[in-house]
């Protein structure tokens, strides 16, 4: 009589499981790459057809949309109003105020005596006080480009985070400037958060002329000591430059707009908030040096910068999106965005 093994079902039953869950596993895997490879697929059709369009709006020549343009400026206003709250003023922000962060919304900075006086009285800028206005960005695609002239020929120039703009790149990116912001990090990077030798860190400010300072002080709790040490640094050696400091209200509201046209990012680039400030201060608004592909409209492989070709750090900012949404208003005649070499003068 024969004996039946009473663990041959259960062994049974663990190969199948584990076969089971083997296939699973597999499947998984398969079916992830395929969704990886499609977002790779569909990233490059996308940019293909971006190029394409973008050639074919190249080819007519930019003619600003009045109607479509002030439209624009009108929702500006209602959400942002950069003409009374771009920087922090004694009008907007007064003595005693107990003022936000933008991103440490718990953490309060109170404005004392000494604060307050760094303020301007009030905003120094006003609506439309421009006629034609240059944003000039970073990217690689101004290399070569020999848009310094027609930069140089707007009323007002805006640059993003002490770029260089030595005789080596003027060809390029000019040298005329009225506004350039300046990231605390690199002041804590290269400068030391000026706790030091403050020399240095003028004589690059020098670069710039009469250009005004502007720094996002009162993003977080970390960037207030270091942006308020640049007013000094600028009265000891009886600097004219004037120092401002984004109100943080006013980059809350403009991050908030942008994310409602579908810029989802940890933080929306400085480029993109002066763009944005700059159609509320201008007639006129022209974008330099803002292309977020590896590749430039005709296909050839360009740096990240202008000036190297260090990478930003990944999932902080979204750049593809924000370029999407300047070209859109570019094909509405509200700005131009210029990508290829310039001929003007």
């Amino acid at each position: 009589m024969r004996y039946a093994d009473p663990s041959a079902n259960r062994d049974l039953l663990g190969n199948r499981t584990l076969l089971f869950i083997f296939i699973c596993a597999f499947a998984l895997v398969t079916l992830l790459q395929q969704i990886l490879y499609g977002r790779n697929y569909i990233k490059r059709v996308k940019q293909s057809e971006l190029f394409d369009r973008w050639r074919s709006l190249q080819m007519c020549k930019w003619a600003m949309n009045i109607s479509e343009a002030n439209q624009f400026k009108s929702t500006l206003s209602r959400c942002c109003n950069a003409p009374s709250f771009l920087f922090t003023t004694q009008k907007n922000t007064p003595l005693g105020t107990k003022l936000k962060y933008e991103v440490d919304t718990s953490g309060i900075y109170h404005i004392n005596q000494e604060i307050f006086r760094m303020f301007p009285k009030d905003m120094p800028y006003y609506r439309s006080q421009f006629k034609k206005c240059a944003v000039v960005g970073n990217g690689g695609i101004l290399k070569n480009s020999r848009c310094g002239s027609e930069i140089n020929s707007a009323d007002f120039v805006f640059r993003c985070n002490l770029p260089p703009i030595s005789e080596k790149y003027t060809m390029d990116v000019g040298v005329k400037t009225d506004v350039v912001t300046v990231n605390p990090s690199i002041i804590t990077e290269r400068f030391h958060k000026l706790e030091k030798w403050r020399r240095p860190f003028y004589r690059v400010l020098q670069v710039y002329e009469n250009a005004s300072v502007l720094l996002p002080a009162f993003y977080n709790t970390r960037n207030t000591d270091v942006s308020i040490r640049v007013k000094y640094v600028l009265d000891d050696f009886e600097s004219p430059q004037a120092v401002y400091y984004f109100h943080p209200q006013y980059l809350v509201n403009v991050s908030r707009y942008w994310l409602s046209l579908g810029v989802r990012a940890k933080r929306i680039s400085t480029g993109l908030i002066l763009a944005t400030a700059a159609l509320e201060l201008c007639e006129e608004v022209h974008l330099f040096g803002f292309w977020a592909f590896p590749m430039n409209p005709s296909g050839l492989y360009i740096t990240h910068h202008y000036y190297d070709n260090v990478k930003p750090r990944p999932g902080f900012h979204a750049m593809p999106s924000e370029i999407f949404n300047f070209l859109h208003l570019h094909s509405r005649g509200i700005l131009r965005v210029h990508t290829g070499a310039c001929s003007c003068c």
